[in-house]
Order: C-alpha cells, then structure tokens, then sequence
C-alpha cells in the first residue's frame, strides 16, 4: 500500500493564518499556476507570484510553525497574504521532500550558470547593471571598494553615501525598506574596507554616513526599525575601523564624546567602555576629563527645586560615562554621588537607594527611599519606592512603620501590589485595605472609561470571596475584562451570573466582527454549554441564529 503523502505545510493553520477568503484566493491562484518556485530549501520555499504585479513570496517554516513575507501592499496590512497561501500550497503539491530534488528556478539557473565560461558570465552581470540602478551601484561601489587609492575612493563612496541616504522627500513606511536597502547596500563596501585593513577611509566614510543618517531622521517613517537599525550598524562598523586605523586617541574620545552627548538614538551610549582598547589609556583619561568637566558644570537637583528652576542638562548621560570609569576603579561612594546629584524625582531616589542596596549598605538604602518618601508626599507617589522602603522597614524590624507606610500609600492611591504588600501583615491590615476600596467604590461614579470597583472586585476574586465580588459587581458595576475574569473563576458555585457574563461578551465580540472575534465567542458558546442544560443551551443558540443570521461566517462556526 503507497504511504499517503504529506504537505509540507498544514492546510488548517494556514486558514487560520489567513482567513477564510484569503484562503480561498490563494487556492485560486495557486490553481490558475501563477506561482513560479524558485527555490525550495530546508527552511523555506520561494516563489514569484503573478498578480496585479510580479511579486516575491517567501515562506518559512513546516507543519503548523508558518511564517515568511511578500512584497505585495495586502502583506505590509495584514501579515499573511494570498501569495503566501498559494504559495505554500504549490510547495505542498511538489512532495515533502522537494529540496532533495533541487527543485525550482533558481536551481536552474545555477546549474547552467555554471557550464559558462568566465567572460560570459562578466557580460551576463555587466548587461543587467546597465539596465538595474541598485545593482550598477553596487557593483561600482564594490568595484571602487576593491581597486581605487584612499583618495579616489572617499570621492566617489562619499557621492554614493550622499546618493543612497537622499530622500526626495519624506519615506513612507512602504517605501522606507527599500531606502534602508539602498543604504545597507553602501555601508556594506564600507564594511568590506575595514575588513581588508583600509580602515582610515573606512572611518572617514562611515562618518559621513552616521551624519547624513542622522540628518534625514525626520524624513523617515521608522515604525519597523529601519533607520535605527542603520544607525546602530555604522556605529560597528566605526568601531571596526577604528580598530584598524588606530586613530588619535584624544581627538577619537573628543569625537566619541561628542556623539555620545549629541545622540538621541542610543547607538554610541557607553562608546568609552566600548571603544576601550581603541582609546587606551591616553584616549580614557580625555574622555573621562571630557565629562568630569561638562558634569561639574551641572548643579545638583532634588525635590525642592521647582520645576521652572530645572537646569537642563545630560545628567544621565554623563553620569553614566563617570560611573563606568568608578566601577573600573571599585569606587563605590563615587558612584554613590554621582546618582545623589539628579534626586529631582521619586524614581531617582528608589534608583539610588536600590544601588545602595545592591552595594551592601542597607542602613543608607533605607535614609535615601525616606527621604524621597518625605520630600514627594505631596505629589505623585512612587509605588516601587513604597514598597522598596517597606520592605526595607521591615527588615530592619520596624513592622509598624512599614504597615503604616503602605496603609497610606493604599489610601492615596491602592493597587493590587500595595494590597499584596499589605496583607502580610495580617488579616486587620487586609480588612482595612478592603474597607478603604468598599468606601471608594461608593464614592465614585463609574464613566464609561473607568469602574471604580474593579480593584475591590478584583482584590475579593483573589481572596476566593466570590459571593462578596459577584455582589460588588452588582452594586456598583465593573469592566468586561474583570466580569470576565470572575466569571471563569466563579462560574462553577456561580454559573448563572458567569452564564450573563459570557453572553454580553459573545453579543460584544460579534457585534465587533472578523473571524478572530467570532472564534472567541464561539469558544465561550461552547463554555457556557456546560453550565446550564442542554434545553436552555439550544434555546440560547437559536436565538443567536435568530439575531446574528446575517453574518455568514459566525453562522458557519456556530454550526
């Protein structure tokens, strides 16, 4: 008997993945052989698609694990696209194993690529550039890289940075991975340079290209990394160079230095511990003189300045920069100071009292998260400094200051952390906690973007005190997502109010539409299903036929 054979890819996830429309139209393509493979790999099958326009389908993966991309617009909306579709079905069409078997265009092409000769083969690459800009770029690029002298060779990559970092106006998400590319492809030949020992030209170019980057940053739509990732990559690259060309270590630290202080964009944050062997030690020592003198000039801040008297100021960055230098030196009251100086925000103070911590000294630990304690009472609170000190509090044996830190924190403004933190304390301080929300919740109105008695419920649901959160619920109301939650923890003692809970979302989720939205409600259909008898359950279905029969697709999921 012939085994049965099997795809490559799962025909339901890729439904699921796609939808059923979507689904539908990749069968017709794939069904119509507009799919061209061009290759099928261990880890990926890639294909031409014929469409509107000819467009270059990937898709990774096996079994139910599908990913890939497309360049069609539908893939940049939605993430999976009928190309990928018909793609993986025409994969599944060729056998599981159809790279054994050297399938596809691509392996063509290479085999007949190699029965010509070398000349052939030169004027096959050399017709393509002249038609193809971005290959005629980049193999002049790569050809300059290889054979012009240092000054040739900055003129014309610098002309070709200026070129591919232009943006004739402003790069729209659609159009910024094809910019990127142009770029890359630049930074590239810089990138060979170094690797081939020219690392003073490599410096010179990939500086241009970090200021030209940065220069277009506003021109860019950077929603999926693009300009960032470039930047982040010249900034390898320099140090590459770097490494290569061994500049002058004071004018390299006055430059890194620069960047650093000038940078936005993280790329040369921490430069000085990063380019330490470049720099030696004459190059350290200006960097470090470079930020004692800038970071001298900074006067301290602490909660008492107003905020119209903040001076600004790179009080991070540079505190970092003098910070790295105490740690080499294992100067633990340096680095102490250095945090002490910016103490203009509660988070400041939990920053310096956690390395206090982390550095052994609890006893100053403790002073510091007090003093930020006392000197922001009246604004907002720091949740992570209030228990911070409480803890702290606690060790130290003061149990009844701590308690009474959190019952006020609480007060100001509870939290399901503050309440955590307060119930080990016992049962009066858990009381208290819970009394306080009771208070609120009939104090406030809830609105249509806030329930006020969502934390009492929530709190009552983790204290298993159903009865009580079911009847908080119904005296003063509460979000979907919290009636939801107590619904599936309670639905088994209370199956009717869990039963009203679920309905209301399966009303919201097909009202909202989309087959993700309707597999949810469909889901909940089927829990409610078991909570009630089977009569009430069939009553229940119909009357959702009845109301939602227009919408064919809940239709065929409810059955």
């Amino acid at each position: 008997m012939k085994a049965q054979r099997r795809n490559r890819f799962d025909l339901n996830a890729l439904k699921g993945l796609a939808g059923d429309k979507v689904f539908a139209r990749g069968q017709a393509y794939h069904r119509d052989g507009q799919v061209e493979i061009l290759a099928v790999e261990p880890g990926r099958v890639l294909a031409q698609v014929a469409g509107s326009e000819d467009y270059r389908t990937e898709v990774t993966g096996r079994g139910e694990d599908i990913g890939g991309e497309c360049s069609c617009p539908a893939f940049d909306d939605w993430d999976f696209c009928k190309h990928m579709v018909a793609t993986a079905l025409a994969a599944n069409a060729l056998g599981d194993d159809a790279e054994a078997e050297v399938t596809g265009a691509l392996a063509r092409i290479r085999q007949h690529l190699r029965g010509q000769d070398l000349d052939a083969l030169i004027d096959m690459v050399v017709g393509v550039a002249e038609r193809d800009p971005a290959l005629f770029r980049q193999l002049d690029m790569a050809a300059t890289a290889a054979h012009a002298d240092d000054k040739t060779l900055i003129a014309r990559l610098s002309k070709a940075i200026d070129r591919v970092t232009r943006t004739e106006g402003y790069v729209h998400y659609r159009e910024a991975a094809a910019w990127a590319a142009g770029v890359d492809a630049a930074l590239d030949s810089i990138a060979q340079l170094a690797a081939t020992g020219r690392g003073a030209p490599a410096l010179d170019l990939v500086e241009r290209a970090i200021d030209r980057i940065e220069q277009v940053f506003e021109e860019i739509d950077d929603s999926d990394g693009h300009w960032g990732a470039l930047l982040h990559r010249c900034r390898d690259i320099h140090l590459a160079a770097a490494r290569v060309a061994n500049p002058d270590p004071v004018q390299l630290a006055r430059d890194l230095f620069t960047r650093e202080m000038d940078d936005d964009h993280d790329a040369f944050d921490g430069a000085a511990a990063l380019y330490a062997e470049v720099l030696g030690d004459t190059g350290l020592a200006e960097y470090r003189r470079l930020a004692a003198e800038a970071w001298a000039e900074l006067p301290p801040r602490s909660g008492r300045t107003s905020e119209g008297d903040l001076i600004s100021g790179n009080y991070h960055g540079l505190a970092n920069i003098l910070d790295f230098f105490a740690e080499r030196e294992g100067d633990i009251d340096t680095r102490i100071a250095l945090r002490a100086k910016n103490l203009s925000s509660p988070w400041n103070y939990l920053q310096l009292a956690e390395f206090c911590l982390s550095q052994g000294r609890q006893d100053e630990a403790l002073r510091r998260a007090e003093e930020g304690l006392w000197l922001f009472e009246d604004g907002r609170q720091n949740e992570r400094l209030v228990c911070f000190s409480a803890c702290l509090l606690s060790k130290a044996n003061r149990d009844a200051e701590a308690e009474a830190l959190l019952q006020r924190a609480f007060e100001k403004v509870p939290s399901l952390e503050l309440y955590a933190q307060l119930r080990k304390f016992g049962s009066n301080a858990r009381d208290r906690a819970i009394e306080c929300l009771r208070a609120s919740a009939i104090k406030e109105a809830p609105s249509r973007w806030h329930a006020p008695a969502d934390l009492l419920v929530s709190v009552l649901m983790q204290e298993r005190e159903f009865d009580q959160a079911w009847a908080a619920v119904g005296s003063h109301g509460a979000s979907m997502s919290v009636k939801e939650a107590l619904a599936r923890s309670s639905e088994v003692a209370h199956p009717r109010e869990a039963i009203e809970v679920y309905a209301e979302r399966v009303n919201h989720l097909v009202d909202s539409g989309g087959n993700r939205a309707y597999a949810e409600a469909a889901a909940l259909i089927a829990r409610m299903a078991g909570l009630r008898s089977g009569v009430e359950h069939e009553v229940y279905v119909l009357a959702l036929k009845a109301k939602f029969g227009r919408k064919r697709n809940f239709m065929q999921i409810l059955g």
